[in-house]
């Protein structure tokens, strides 16, 4: 019985340390392909307004982890 609150205690925090590390990475990532984003949209070629709107495709999955993770954040605060 005990080891087995141990290794879920240890497999929570270790999920825990990972998703954090994971939010990181993903509110770098989405904050570097919103300012691609911003910047194909200003351009009058075809293929940059293509690429701004092909960015939609990364940055929407991307935004849903930056909101879980500060979700996380703050009722970790509280």
């Amino acid at each position: 019985m005990i080891s087995s609150v141990t290794t879920t205690t240890v497999t929570t925090v270790t999920s825990a340390a990972s998703i954090a590390a994971f939010g990181l990475v993903a509110t770098l990532t989405v904050i570097a392909f919103l300012v691609v984003k911003e910047l194909a949209s200003s351009g009058d070629d075809a293929r940059l307004q293509t690429l701004s709107r092909v960015l939609n495709i990364a940055i929407v999955p991307l935004l849903l982890v930056f909101v879980a993770t500060v979700a996380n954040k703050v009722v970790e605060v509280l």
